[in-house]
Protein backbone atom coordinates (compact mmCIF):
# COMPACT_ATOMS: atom_id res chain seq x y z
CA UNK A 1 0.00 0.00 0.00
CA UNK A 2 1.38 3.42 -0.95
CA UNK A 3 1.79 6.03 1.76
CA UNK A 4 -1.23 8.38 1.89
CA UNK A 5 -0.45 11.93 0.85
CA UNK A 6 -1.26 13.07 4.40
CA UNK A 7 1.86 11.25 5.58
CA UNK A 8 4.13 12.27 2.74
CA UNK A 9 6.59 15.16 3.27
CA UNK A 10 5.67 18.67 2.16
CA UNK A 11 8.04 21.58 1.50
CA UNK A 12 7.61 25.33 1.75
CA UNK A 13 10.69 27.18 0.51
CA UNK A 14 13.67 25.57 2.30
CA UNK A 15 11.55 23.91 5.01
CA UNK A 16 10.31 20.33 4.72
CA UNK A 17 7.83 18.80 7.16
CA UNK A 18 7.64 15.03 7.62
CA UNK A 19 3.86 15.04 7.03
CA UNK A 20 0.94 17.40 6.43
CA UNK A 21 -0.47 17.42 9.95
CA UNK A 22 -0.14 20.74 11.80
CA UNK A 23 -0.82 21.46 15.45
CA UNK A 24 -3.17 24.43 15.24
CA UNK A 25 -2.25 27.47 17.35
CA UNK A 26 -4.26 27.20 20.58
CA UNK A 27 -3.93 29.63 23.45
CA UNK A 28 -3.08 28.00 26.77
CA UNK A 29 -3.65 31.13 28.91
CA UNK A 30 -0.85 30.00 31.22
CA UNK A 31 1.87 32.62 30.77
CA UNK A 32 2.95 35.32 33.23
CA UNK A 33 3.81 38.77 31.85
CA UNK A 34 3.90 37.16 28.41
CA UNK A 35 6.47 34.60 29.52
CA UNK A 36 5.73 30.93 28.95
CA UNK A 37 6.83 28.13 31.23
CA UNK A 38 7.12 24.38 31.58
CA UNK A 39 3.45 23.96 30.70
CA UNK A 40 4.17 25.25 27.20
CA UNK A 41 7.26 23.07 26.90
CA UNK A 42 5.41 19.85 27.70
CA UNK A 43 2.34 20.88 25.67
CA UNK A 44 4.21 21.57 22.43
CA UNK A 45 6.86 18.91 22.99
CA UNK A 46 4.28 16.17 23.44
CA UNK A 47 2.57 17.03 20.14
CA UNK A 48 5.90 17.10 18.32
CA UNK A 49 6.90 13.70 19.76
CA UNK A 50 3.40 12.49 18.88
CA UNK A 51 4.18 12.79 15.20
CA UNK A 52 2.80 16.10 13.90
CA UNK A 53 4.76 17.47 10.97
CA UNK A 54 4.50 21.11 12.04
CA UNK A 55 3.92 22.31 15.60
CA UNK A 56 2.76 25.92 15.99
CA UNK A 57 2.80 27.99 19.14
CA UNK A 58 -0.31 29.68 20.42
CA UNK A 59 -1.03 33.26 19.36
CA UNK A 60 2.12 35.05 20.48
CA UNK A 61 1.56 38.75 21.11
CA UNK A 62 3.86 41.39 19.65
CA UNK A 63 3.25 43.73 22.61
CA UNK A 64 1.77 43.69 26.09
CA UNK A 65 -1.39 45.48 24.93
CA UNK A 66 -1.67 42.97 22.09
CA UNK A 67 -2.36 40.08 24.48
CA UNK A 68 -5.88 38.67 24.66
CA UNK A 69 -5.60 38.08 28.40
CA UNK A 70 -3.00 38.87 31.07
CA UNK A 71 -1.97 35.20 30.77
CA UNK A 72 -1.24 35.09 27.04
CA UNK A 73 2.22 34.41 25.67
CA UNK A 74 4.24 37.21 24.11
CA UNK A 75 7.47 37.88 22.27
CA UNK A 76 8.60 41.45 22.84
CA UNK A 77 11.55 41.18 25.25
CA UNK A 78 14.78 39.20 25.39
CA UNK A 79 13.36 37.09 28.22
CA UNK A 80 10.47 36.08 25.98
CA UNK A 81 12.89 35.22 23.20
CA UNK A 82 14.97 32.97 25.45
CA UNK A 83 11.91 31.01 26.55
CA UNK A 84 10.62 30.67 22.99
CA UNK A 85 14.03 29.49 21.83
CA UNK A 86 13.60 26.61 24.27
CA UNK A 87 10.20 25.84 22.77
CA UNK A 88 11.57 25.87 19.22
CA UNK A 89 14.40 23.53 20.26
CA UNK A 90 12.03 21.08 21.98
CA UNK A 91 9.82 20.93 18.89
CA UNK A 92 12.81 20.44 16.57
CA UNK A 93 14.37 17.74 18.73
CA UNK A 94 11.16 15.71 18.43
CA UNK A 95 11.26 15.87 14.64
CA UNK A 96 8.65 18.53 13.90
CA UNK A 97 9.03 21.92 12.26
CA UNK A 98 8.73 24.74 14.83
CA UNK A 99 6.22 27.41 13.81
CA UNK A 100 5.04 30.54 15.57
CA UNK A 101 1.88 32.58 15.21
CA UNK A 102 2.50 36.33 15.51
CA UNK A 103 -0.55 38.09 16.86
CA UNK A 104 -2.16 41.25 18.17
CA UNK A 105 -5.53 40.90 19.90
CA UNK A 106 -6.76 44.32 18.82
CA UNK A 107 -10.16 45.19 20.27
CA UNK A 108 -10.49 41.72 21.87
CA UNK A 109 -7.59 42.42 24.25
CA UNK A 110 -7.85 42.80 28.03
CA UNK A 111 -10.12 39.85 28.78
CA UNK A 112 -10.32 37.19 31.45
CA UNK A 113 -9.22 33.66 30.63
CA UNK A 114 -12.00 31.39 29.26
CA UNK A 115 -12.38 29.31 32.41
CA UNK A 116 -13.08 32.54 34.30
CA UNK A 117 -15.76 33.52 31.79
CA UNK A 118 -13.68 35.47 29.26
CA UNK A 119 -15.34 38.79 30.09
CA UNK A 120 -13.56 42.08 29.34
CA UNK A 121 -11.36 43.39 32.17
CA UNK A 122 -12.02 47.08 32.86
CA UNK A 123 -9.03 49.38 33.14
CA UNK A 124 -9.84 50.09 36.78
CA UNK A 125 -9.59 46.35 37.52
CA UNK A 126 -6.17 45.89 35.96
CA UNK A 127 -7.13 45.80 32.30
CA UNK A 128 -5.93 48.08 29.54
CA UNK A 129 -7.31 50.05 26.60
CA UNK A 130 -7.40 47.87 23.46
CA UNK A 131 -6.29 49.09 20.03
CA UNK A 132 -8.45 48.83 16.93
CA UNK A 133 -9.10 50.35 13.51
CA UNK A 134 -12.23 52.06 14.88
CA UNK A 135 -13.54 52.86 18.37
CA UNK A 136 -16.04 50.00 18.34
CA UNK A 137 -15.97 47.60 21.32
CA UNK A 138 -15.80 43.88 20.59
CA UNK A 139 -18.76 43.18 22.89
CA UNK A 140 -21.25 45.43 24.67
CA UNK A 141 -19.82 46.85 27.88
CA UNK A 142 -16.17 46.34 26.93
CA UNK A 143 -13.70 49.19 27.15
CA UNK A 144 -13.97 51.38 24.05
CA UNK A 145 -10.82 50.71 22.03
CA UNK A 146 -8.44 53.40 20.90
CA UNK A 147 -8.74 53.94 17.15
CA UNK A 148 -5.22 53.80 15.75
CA UNK A 149 -3.88 56.77 13.85
CA UNK A 150 -1.96 56.17 10.63
CA UNK A 151 1.27 56.79 12.51
CA UNK A 152 0.29 54.34 15.24
CA UNK A 153 -0.53 51.72 12.62
CA UNK A 154 3.07 52.01 11.49
CA UNK A 155 4.22 51.54 15.08
CA UNK A 156 2.20 48.32 15.42
CA UNK A 157 3.62 47.01 12.16
CA UNK A 158 7.06 47.79 13.55
CA UNK A 159 6.25 45.67 16.60
CA UNK A 160 5.39 42.73 14.34
CA UNK A 161 8.69 43.18 12.52
CA UNK A 162 10.66 43.23 15.78
CA UNK A 163 8.85 40.10 16.98
CA UNK A 164 9.52 38.34 13.67
CA UNK A 165 13.21 39.13 14.10
CA UNK A 166 13.22 37.62 17.59
CA UNK A 167 11.28 34.58 16.36
CA UNK A 168 13.86 34.05 13.64
CA UNK A 169 16.69 34.28 16.14
CA UNK A 170 14.84 31.89 18.48
CA UNK A 171 14.91 29.19 15.81
CA UNK A 172 11.39 29.14 14.40
CA UNK A 173 11.14 28.07 10.78
CA UNK A 174 7.58 29.12 9.91
CA UNK A 175 5.88 32.37 10.92
CA UNK A 176 2.14 32.90 10.65
CA UNK A 177 0.48 36.32 10.76
CA UNK A 178 -2.81 36.11 12.68
CA UNK A 179 -5.50 38.03 10.79
CA UNK A 180 -8.52 36.00 11.94
CA UNK A 181 -10.98 35.52 14.80
CA UNK A 182 -11.70 39.20 15.41
CA UNK A 183 -8.16 40.17 16.34
CA UNK A 184 -6.39 43.23 14.94
CA UNK A 185 -5.66 42.05 11.39
CA UNK A 186 -9.17 40.68 10.97
CA UNK A 187 -10.80 43.77 12.46
CA UNK A 188 -9.17 45.88 9.72
CA UNK A 189 -10.47 43.51 7.02
CA UNK A 190 -14.09 43.36 8.18
CA UNK A 191 -16.54 46.18 7.43
CA UNK A 192 -18.30 45.31 10.70
CA UNK A 193 -15.33 46.48 12.79
CA UNK A 194 -13.61 48.88 10.39
CA UNK A 195 -15.53 52.14 9.94
CA UNK A 196 -12.52 54.22 8.94
CA UNK A 197 -12.76 56.82 6.20
CA UNK A 198 -9.04 57.12 5.49
CA UNK A 199 -6.79 54.91 3.35
CA UNK A 200 -7.19 51.99 5.80
CA UNK A 201 -10.98 51.78 5.53
CA UNK A 202 -13.89 51.89 3.14
CA UNK A 203 -13.86 49.41 0.26
CA UNK A 204 -11.91 46.15 0.43
CA UNK A 205 -8.85 47.79 -1.12
CA UNK A 206 -8.55 50.06 1.89
CA UNK A 207 -9.54 47.47 4.48
CA UNK A 208 -6.83 45.08 3.27
CA UNK A 209 -4.15 47.76 3.32
CA UNK A 210 -3.06 47.03 6.89
CA UNK A 211 -2.58 43.34 6.13
CA UNK A 212 -0.71 44.03 2.88
CA UNK A 213 1.63 46.51 4.57
CA UNK A 214 2.11 44.17 7.52
CA UNK A 215 2.94 41.25 5.24
CA UNK A 216 5.45 43.26 3.24
CA UNK A 217 7.15 44.58 6.37
CA UNK A 218 7.42 41.18 8.08
CA UNK A 219 8.53 39.49 4.86
CA UNK A 220 11.35 42.05 4.71
CA UNK A 221 12.62 40.82 8.09
CA UNK A 222 11.70 37.14 7.85
CA UNK A 223 14.41 35.22 5.93
CA UNK A 224 13.67 34.70 2.25
CA UNK A 225 14.21 30.95 2.54
CA UNK A 226 11.66 30.52 5.36
CA UNK A 227 7.87 30.26 4.84
CA UNK A 228 5.38 32.93 5.85
CA UNK A 229 1.73 31.97 6.41
CA UNK A 230 -1.36 34.10 7.03
CA UNK A 231 -4.43 32.98 8.99
CA UNK A 232 -7.72 34.48 7.78
CA UNK A 233 -11.31 34.27 8.91
CA UNK A 234 -12.90 33.53 5.54
CA UNK A 235 -16.33 34.78 6.59
CA UNK A 236 -17.70 36.67 9.58
CA UNK A 237 -20.95 34.67 9.60
CA UNK A 238 -22.86 37.96 10.06
CA UNK A 239 -24.89 40.06 7.62
CA UNK A 240 -22.77 42.77 6.06
CA UNK A 241 -19.55 41.14 7.25
CA UNK A 242 -16.50 39.78 5.48
CA UNK A 243 -17.38 37.18 2.83
CA UNK A 244 -15.57 34.28 1.21
CA UNK A 245 -15.56 36.22 -2.07
CA UNK A 246 -13.62 39.05 -0.39
CA UNK A 247 -11.30 36.55 1.29
CA UNK A 248 -10.52 34.95 -2.07
CA UNK A 249 -9.60 38.39 -3.39
CA UNK A 250 -7.39 39.14 -0.38
CA UNK A 251 -5.72 35.75 -0.83
CA UNK A 252 -5.25 36.38 -4.54
CA UNK A 253 -3.49 39.63 -3.72
CA UNK A 254 -1.30 37.91 -1.12
CA UNK A 255 -0.41 35.21 -3.64
CA UNK A 256 0.48 37.79 -6.28
CA UNK A 257 3.09 39.37 -4.02
CA UNK A 258 5.02 36.10 -3.80
CA UNK A 259 5.60 36.82 -0.11
CA UNK A 260 3.07 34.41 1.42
CA UNK A 261 3.30 30.63 1.14
CA UNK A 262 -0.01 29.47 2.64
CA UNK A 263 -3.36 30.83 3.78
CA UNK A 264 -4.66 29.15 6.93
CA UNK A 265 -8.44 29.19 6.42
CA UNK A 266 -10.61 29.61 9.50
CA UNK A 267 -13.75 31.70 10.07
CA UNK A 268 -15.72 33.86 12.48
CA UNK A 269 -14.70 35.22 15.86
CA UNK A 270 -15.39 38.86 15.10
CA UNK A 271 -18.93 39.47 16.34
CA UNK A 272 -21.01 37.97 19.18
CA UNK A 273 -24.03 37.73 16.85
CA UNK A 274 -22.31 35.40 14.38
CA UNK A 275 -24.54 32.58 13.19
CA UNK A 276 -22.82 29.47 11.84
CA UNK A 277 -25.43 27.44 9.92
CA UNK A 278 -24.03 24.03 10.86
CA UNK A 279 -21.12 22.99 13.06
CA UNK A 280 -20.08 19.67 11.55
CA UNK A 281 -16.75 17.96 10.87
CA UNK A 282 -14.89 19.91 8.19
CA UNK A 283 -17.42 22.75 8.06
CA UNK A 284 -14.63 25.18 7.14
CA UNK A 285 -12.92 22.96 4.55
CA UNK A 286 -14.86 24.53 1.63
CA UNK A 287 -13.17 27.84 2.47
CA UNK A 288 -9.72 26.27 2.15
CA UNK A 289 -10.79 24.63 -1.09
CA UNK A 290 -12.15 27.87 -2.55
CA UNK A 291 -9.05 29.89 -1.65
CA UNK A 292 -6.70 27.18 -2.94
CA UNK A 293 -8.36 26.87 -6.34
CA UNK A 294 -9.57 30.42 -6.91
CA UNK A 295 -6.65 32.38 -5.45
CA UNK A 296 -3.88 30.01 -6.55
CA UNK A 297 -2.16 29.64 -3.19
CA UNK A 298 -1.57 26.73 -0.80
CA UNK A 299 -4.08 26.46 2.02
CA UNK A 300 -4.57 24.87 5.40
CA UNK A 301 -7.92 23.41 6.45
CA UNK A 302 -9.06 23.59 10.07
CA UNK A 303 -12.23 22.99 12.05
CA UNK A 304 -13.55 19.80 13.67
CA UNK A 305 -11.25 17.53 11.67
CA UNK A 306 -10.87 14.54 13.97
CA UNK A 307 -10.92 11.34 11.90
CA UNK A 308 -7.84 10.03 10.04
CA UNK A 309 -9.80 9.13 6.91
CA UNK A 310 -11.33 12.62 6.80
CA UNK A 311 -7.96 14.34 7.17
CA UNK A 312 -6.49 12.08 4.49
CA UNK A 313 -9.39 12.77 2.10
CA UNK A 314 -9.00 16.54 2.40
CA UNK A 315 -5.37 16.43 1.34
CA UNK A 316 -5.70 13.61 -1.20
CA UNK A 317 -8.50 15.39 -3.07
CA UNK A 318 -6.64 18.70 -3.23
CA UNK A 319 -9.05 20.53 -0.95
CA UNK A 320 -6.12 21.82 1.13
CA UNK A 321 -2.38 21.25 1.35
CA UNK A 322 -2.23 20.67 5.11
CA UNK A 323 -4.72 20.03 7.89
CA UNK A 324 -4.52 21.88 11.19
CA UNK A 325 -5.80 19.94 14.17
CA UNK A 326 -6.86 21.53 17.44
CA UNK A 327 -9.22 19.57 19.64
CA UNK A 328 -8.07 16.23 18.23
CA UNK A 329 -4.45 16.90 19.23
CA UNK A 330 -5.47 18.33 22.60
CA UNK A 331 -7.29 15.10 23.34
CA UNK A 332 -4.58 12.84 21.92
CA UNK A 333 -1.00 14.14 21.48
CA UNK A 334 -0.21 10.92 19.55
CA UNK A 335 -3.09 11.37 17.08
CA UNK A 336 -0.68 11.30 14.09
CA UNK A 337 0.77 7.97 15.25
CA UNK A 338 -2.67 6.45 15.63
CA UNK A 339 -3.77 7.92 12.29
CA UNK A 340 -0.72 6.47 10.56
CA UNK A 341 -1.58 3.02 11.88
CA UNK A 342 -5.21 3.38 10.77
CA UNK A 343 -4.17 4.48 7.28
CA UNK A 344 -1.34 1.99 6.83
CA UNK A 345 1.40 4.63 6.81
CA UNK A 346 4.81 4.40 8.49
CA UNK A 347 4.44 5.92 11.99
CA UNK A 348 6.30 9.25 12.44
CA UNK A 349 8.04 8.09 15.59
CA UNK A 350 11.10 9.72 17.12
CA UNK A 351 13.94 7.16 17.29
CA UNK A 352 13.64 7.09 21.08
CA UNK A 353 10.12 5.65 20.68
CA UNK A 354 10.77 3.08 17.94
CA UNK A 355 9.97 0.24 20.31
CA UNK A 356 6.38 1.50 20.32
CA UNK A 357 6.10 0.49 16.66
CA UNK A 358 6.49 -3.21 17.45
Amino acid sequence: MSTPLLFQPISFRSVTARNRIVLAPMCQFSAHDGLGNDWHVQHLGARAAGGAGIVMTEATAVSAVGRITPHCMGLYTQAHQAQLARLAAVISHAGAVPAIQLAHAGRKASAKVPWEGGAPIPVEDGGWVPLAPSNLPAVPGATVPHALTASEIGDVIGQFVATARMARDAGFQIAELHAAHGYLGHSFLSPVSNHRTDAYGGALEGRMRFLMELTEAVRGEWPADLPLWVRLSCTDWVPGGLTIEETVEVSRRLAATGMVDLVDCSSGGLAPNQAIPSLHPGYQVPFAEAVRHRAGIATGAVGLITEPTHAAEIVANGRADVVLLGRALLADPAWPLHAAKALGAPPPLPPQYLRAAL
